[in-house]
């Protein structure tokens, strides 16, 4: 009998206000792979990503979480097995980076249960996983948004989850700062759903689903989505395939309808 996919939805559906954002969106996710979640502004890609989480309750459908559907889980046991990374969450909080990361720990304790030397062992190396040993006591205040962005990673690889969930991790970020986060994330050895708007970040998934008007309209390898007929019917682009002579890597280039290529 094959395994349960790490993370899978049925025809899950979500709505506010009579208006329908999500419809009937169906995907799995294999244990260890690497997702990209992409579509247009306004598709639900976010929305798709609190559905996955948890924090919101499909209206229709359901998620499964190593074959056990999320409704079935308590939020600790849950918070144990799956981690969700916001858009740039902040916290006006007076807190220090350790701390910020220490709250990845509390799936794991109870009320009268102080964090143990094995808990502060996780947390040091949570913070080794995303280069952030040297600023374990700086002020929250103090950081960089990439360094923000490193800490709340931090914190959900503290929780030791199975699961990694992201929503538009480089969003607002410099280029470094990008190029750097999504290295770190494509190496972390757990299961990955990224929400992505950087179409060349998305050819280093291994496999992309494709949003569109609340509805998921296409899955499969990078190559076999980022293709240009997909790309004009659904972003609405011209795109051109070049190659970087100096690795072979594959880079996308994109113009508008209206503009022709040279």
């Amino acid at each position: 009998m094959n395994a349960p996919a790490a993370l899978q939805a049925r025809d899950i559906g979500w709505g506010t206000r009579g208006t329908r954002i999500v419809e009937r969106v169906s995907l799995e996710v294999q244990p260890g792979e690497m997702l990209g979640l992409i579509g247009p502004n306004g598709s639900g890609k976010s929305t798709v990503l609190r559905l996955l989480s948890g924090i919101l309750a499909p209206t229709i459908g359901e998620v499964l979480l190593d074959g056990q559907s999320l409704r079935a889980l308590p939020r600790r046991a849950l918070a144990r097995q799956l981690a969700f990374v916001s858009q740039m969450a902040d916290t006006q909080d007076a807190i220090d980076v350790w701390d910020a990361v220490e709250l990845g720990r509390t799936p794991w304790l109870s009320a009268l249960q102080p964090l143990s030397a094995e808990d502060g062992r996780i947390v040091r190396a949570a913070l080794a996983a995303v280069g952030l040993e040297h600023k374990q006591r700086s002020a929250w205040s103090t950081l960089s948004g990439g360094e923000r962005q490193r800490v709340h990673i931090a914190r959900a690889l503290a929780q030791q989850p199975g699961v990694l969930l992201l929503d538009e991790p480089t969003n607002h970020l410099d280029i470094h700062q990008q190029l750097s986060l999504m290295q770190l994330v494509r190496g972390l050895p757990i299961t990955k759903v990224v929400a992505l708007h950087d179409l060349n970040q998305a050819l280093a998934c291994d496999r992309l689903a494709v949003m569109c008007a609340g509805r998921l309209v296409a899955q499969g390898t990078p190559r076999e989505i980022l293709t240009p007929a997909l790309l004009q019917d659904i972003f609405k682009v011209q795109v051109s395939e070049l190659v970087d002579p100096q690795d072979g890597a594959r880079v996308l280039r994109f113009k508008p309808l209206d503009s022709a290529f040279p």
